[in-house]
Formats: structure tokens, sequence, C-alpha cells
């Protein structure tokens, strides 16, 4: 039986945010998996990691009917975004002729989704595609839905944490992606309790395969010698809990605790977190750098003394699933304070792992915070822990094998299926 071929679908690629993606990319990469990555938008960020130039798969971009796809024989584009769309389907229907007894499945669907489910379906038959792999069960998947049901192809996707949590999602489309997807795969057992209790046997092909990292390029230092500097490294936006951050500051300069604290990221809530600082008296404590490279934040996260994830349940629902920044920190020897929402209290153990704390409790996570910047000792014990649960259970090689094997299963069964 031949090699399966996997595409990838996302939203946009690459994205500063998405290095779980990339290292996922990466590892498949290097077992001679053979891969295609698909993006709904192109990127949007002015800042990117520099692993991205390592990943060898073509990128193909999907645009919407509007944008159209350009005539080669004229090189012109047709404003009438309805004529493309419908001039897109019969393209696809002379590949697939069974797509017109499909389309009642596209019901309730955007016309850009239906367009571009088309548009990739063509793609999956043209290039011998085997198996659809999607990030995020938002729109990612479902175009990624539709294209598999137009290509006779299996699917898997990643649920993370926005795109089952956050208020706007749509039960009954979340349901019958869940439902007609291969596998479901999440990155934390609380997404997997979550799903199963709200979907209940629609979910229950739902199984946690945490996102990995490279832990060769994640050298272990020991925490004993360092400055006494918080770190966090975050989106600005409500969910990471920085407000609160700001406050236990506050309150460590209260106390005459010796401390920096550094804010690496970007986003919405900048202007309101600098105002924040200034109206504390806090900017010669606290600094907001924004975004740095890859390289750079480890770097950073190996001179702090203690690594700060207030996170915290948004007023709109959305939360953190297991944050990258957090297992990176672990590995690197950084110990971590953290909130006990969502996934964090599988890899945080109070005391053991690291410091755990209630969410939305500036004092106690000043007390946390205050504890491994003055002990050195207890620093070392936590991040030696640390390091040891990150390389059982968050090792790339290992968890985008048992990627993979989803993958090779479900391809083969429909390769089965055929004969």
């Amino acid at each position: 039986m031949p090699s399966p071929k996997i595409a990838y679908i996302v939203k946009r690629y690459p994205r500063y945010s998405e290095t779980f993606i990339v290292n996922e990319i990466l590892a498949h990469e290097a077992a001679g998996l053979d891969l295609h990555i698909f993006a709904l938008r192109p990127p949007a960020d002015t800042h990117f990691q520099d692993k991205i130039a390592r990943v060898r798969a073509p990128v193909t971009y999907l645009r919407k009917p509007a944008q159209g796809r350009m005539n080669p024989s004229v090189n012109t584009l047709t404003p009438n975004s309805g004529t493309y769309f419908w001039a897109e389907l019969q393209e696809a229907a002379k590949v697939m002729p069974s797509l017109w007894a499909k389309l009642g499945d596209a019901a309730g669907e955007r016309t850009s989704v239906v367009y571009q489910a088309a548009w990739l379906a063509q793609e999956i038959r043209q290039r011998g595609i085997t198996h659809l792999h999607a990030h995020f069960g938002s729109i990612a998947t479902s175009v990624t839905r539709l294209a598999a049901h137009f290509a006779d192809v299996p699917y898997t996707f990643t649920a993370h944490a926005k795109d089952i949590f956050h208020q706007d999602v749509e039960p009954e489309d979340l349901r019958r992606k869940l439902r007609a997807a291969a596998t479901v795969i999440t990155v934390s057992d609380y997404n997997v309790a979550h799903l199963q209790q709200r979907f209940g046997r629609d979910a229950d092909q739902v199984r946690c395969i945490y996102n990995g990292m490279d832990l060769g390029e994640l050298h272990y230092q020991p925490p004993t010698q360092r400055s006494p500097r918080i770190l966090s490294v975050c989106r600005l936006v409500e969910k990471k809990g920085l407000t609160h951050l700001i406050d236990a500051c506050a309150l460590l300069k209260q106390w005459g605790c010796e401390f920096t604290c550094q804010i690496v990221g970007t986003g919405p809530m900048e202007g309101e977190l600098r105002s924040r600082i200034t109206a504390l008296h806090l900017n010669d404590w606290v600094e907001i750098v924004g975004p740095r490279p890859q390289g750079e934040v480890f770097e950073l996260m190996q001179q702090a003394a203690v690594f700060a994830a207030p996170y915290v349940i948004g007023s709109d629902g959305n939360r953190d699933g297991l944050p990258t920044a957090l297992l990176e920190s672990m590995a690197l020897g950084t110990p971590c304070v953290a909130t006990d929402v969502t996934g964090i209290p599988e890899i945080i153990r109070d005391g053991e792992t690291g410091l755990l704390v209630a969410q939305r409790d500036a004092e106690g996570l000043a007390i946390a915070l205050q504890t491994l910047l003055t002990q050195p000792d207890l620093r070392t014990a936590i991040a030696t822990q640390a390091r040891h649960l990150i390389e059982a259970d968050f090792d790339i090689t290992r968890n985008a094998a048992a990627l993979r094997a989803c993958f090779h299963s479900r391809a083969a069964a429909a390769a089965l299926q055929e004969v």
C-alpha cells in the first residue's frame, strides 16, 4: 500500500502564536511524511518564528469567492462572486461527479466555506491526498469537513480552547464536526471530559494527545543562580489574566520584595495594561516588551527566576488549553506559578512541578511568586520534576507519532473500502 499523503488545513499560515503546529509539521517531516499545507487566509502577523523556514511542505492559500481563481488564459478576475461560486462547483463536479448529490450536507454553511471546500476537494483528488487534518474546530474544520465529504477521504481535527469554549461556538455545528470526523484530537484530559460531557456519544472518538515540543532545542538549566525576574509570555488578551499579574506585582512592591517583571507579547489589551502599570506606579518594575523571536524568548525564560501563568476563564467563556509558553518554561528549567483552570492542573502539580493558585487571586499569586523568588532550593526541586514530566508526556517525536497513527489507520481503512 502506498504511503499516505496528508493535508494540514489551518485558518492562517504561518502564525506567530501557533508554534505547536509548526513543531508538529516538522516532526512529521522528520519521520518522512508526505505533507501539504492549505491555509484559508494569508498570514496577518508581522513577526514569525525562525523555525518556519525549516518547513518543506508546500503551502496553498484557498481564496474566498470574491477573489476567485485566476483564469490562466486571460489572467483576470470576474468581480461577480456568485458567478465564481457556481463556476467553482461546476469545475469541482468534473473531478467529483457525486458533488451535486452531496451538497445537501453543506446546509447552513457560509458560501465562502462551501467554495473553499470545493476547491480544496479538487486539490485533494488531483494531488492524491488520502487524509485531511485541521487545527481548531472552527472555520478550518468547517472547510475540512465538507472537503473530506466531497472528496471521499477521512478527516481528523485537533480541538484546542477557543474553538470549544468560547460563547460564540455553535453547539450543533461542533456536534456535526465531531460526528463526521474519523478521530478528534484535543490537547488535555480536561478538554476530553468537557466534550464528552457536553456531546455524549458524538464525542466518543475524542482522545487526548498533548501538544509536543522538540526537547532537543529546549536545554534544561537549573534555576539556582538567577536574578529575581518574573516572566510572562502570551497574547495580551483577557484570558491570559495579566491584569491580575500586574496587581500581584503591586503587592510585591508594597511588601518590599526585590523583583522585576517582563511581559512578552502583543495584543488588543496592550494599551489597557500599560495604563494599569502606570496607574499603580510600576513602570520601574513591570515592562511590556512586545513580541520576540522564539530563540530570544527561550533566553528570557532561562534568565527568569519564575514564569507567571495567571490564566483565567474569560467573560466570553474563552480560556486556554495548555499554553505552549508554560510548557516551554517547564522544559527549560524555569519554575512556574499558574492558575487552576482547564487542563493546567494536569501538569502543574502544586508543590511538585509548579505552584498552583486560584484564578483572579492577585494576593495568592503574589505570595506564590514571592515564594519562588526567595527560595532557590525550592525553585530547583520544582524545575527538576517539571522537566521530568515534560520529557514523559510532551516529547514531539512520540506525540506526533501517535497522531500519525490516527492518520494512517483512517487512511488505510478508507483505501480498503475502495478496493
